[in-house]
């Protein structure tokens, strides 16, 4: 992100010197590597999270979030590379973990059990004997009326807020969540946006999360890393990206091919097929009339000319090769 500032990050095999800074910065990555056979799943991963924000990151299926976040949450060893929690690194990072809540993939609970007799055991294995802490808990995460429900007749969305409260056990400064909102219906998702909005607003945790669904991470998240076959391609903050998106031109024919090569004769710049199979030109036309003129000359049938907004989903697949470029 163009900081000059430097801290020490010890490797946990040789020592390595990564970048960052130890008061700014919950999680630094150099060069994070996971290797599993000859095939890379992350490769020279370098994160940057900063205290009290929330860091979404981004990437397909398979991309390598996963393996990063379980790396972060000490249940995988990087092959290769470190990391620093709160500025400590090696085997001070890993007694950090404490202080690191974690809902990777689904929930771990016993599901003929209450919401309350799971956060209990977590309790009991922390050693927090806290008087209303569990209900101070369940009341966070909207759960405070479920009684004696056994966690096997819950929602999707009900079990991922136990999910996060069981994350919460503890008292964590950082909290990583994997795909939170990934399968839950609207209102699940608005809810689970909600608690990690107060987390982040009200209780100053850090929370690193990876979701698909962009435009809900759009609305939530301060700063984001997309991840791409195992590499970080870019890392942008929500002023920055914003910086870089705006508004665009969409033109709808009955012959993009040709309708593509016209357009980039005219001179106008960032021109694509998008994966609409739309023709995209990366600014709002002042020329439209000569454009449609341009094509309607060539026998192209011009459908429709709109103007539209350029979001977060679109600058990721413009980056990830997600629409066919020019």
């Amino acid at each position: 992100m163009g900081e000059n500032k430097k801290e020490r990050s010890v490797s946990d095999s040789d020592g390595a010197v990564g970048r960052g800074d130890t008061m700014e910065y919950v999680i630094t990555t150099d060069k994070l590597t996971k290797k599993f056979g000859k095939k890379s799943a992350v490769l020279d991963v370098d994160i940057r999270v900063r205290e009290g924000e929330i860091y979404g990151l981004i990437g397909r299926n398979g991309a390598g979030k996963t393996t990063i976040m379980r790396m972060l949450s000490g249940l995988a060893r990087p092959t290769s590379g470190s990391y620093s929690l709160f500025g400590k690194s090696g085997e001070e990072a890993r007694r950090e973990m404490r202080s690191v809540g974690v809902l990777i993939e689904s929930p771990g609970v016993f599901q003929k059990m209450s919401a309350y007799d799971n956060l209990k055991l977590k309790c009991l294995a922390l050693g927090v004997e806290k008087p209303g802490y569990i209900e101070g808990l369940l009341e966070l995460v909207g759960l405070q009326n479920v009684g004696k429900l056994a966690v096997k007749r819950f929602s999707l969305g009900m079990k991922q807020r136990l999910g996060i409260a069981l994350a919460l056990v503890g008292d964590p400064r950082l909290i990583i969540l994997d795909e939170p909102i990934n399968g839950l219906d609207p209102q699940g998702i608005v809810e689970v946006r909600k608690i990690l909005a107060h987390l982040r607003d009200d209780k100053k945790i850090t929370v690193m999360i990876s979701s698909h669904i962009l435009e809900e991470l759009g609305k939530l998240a301060d700063s984001y890393g997309i991840i791409h076959e195992g590499k970080l391609i870019d890392e942008f903050t929500n002023e920055e990206i914003h910086k870089r998106t705006g508004v665009y031109t969409l033109i709808q024919t009955d012959n993009n091919r040709k309708a593509l090569e016209l357009v980039n004769k005219m001179g106008f710049e960032k021109v694509e097929i998008d994966q609409d199979n739309c023709l995209r030109i990366g600014e709002e036309l002042t020329r439209e009339k000569d454009v449609v003129r341009k094509l309607v000359e060539n026998d192209i049938f011009v459908k429709e000319v709109r103007l539209s907004s350029f979001s977060l989903e679109d600058y990721y697949l413009s980056v990830t090769g997600g629409a066919e470029r020019a």
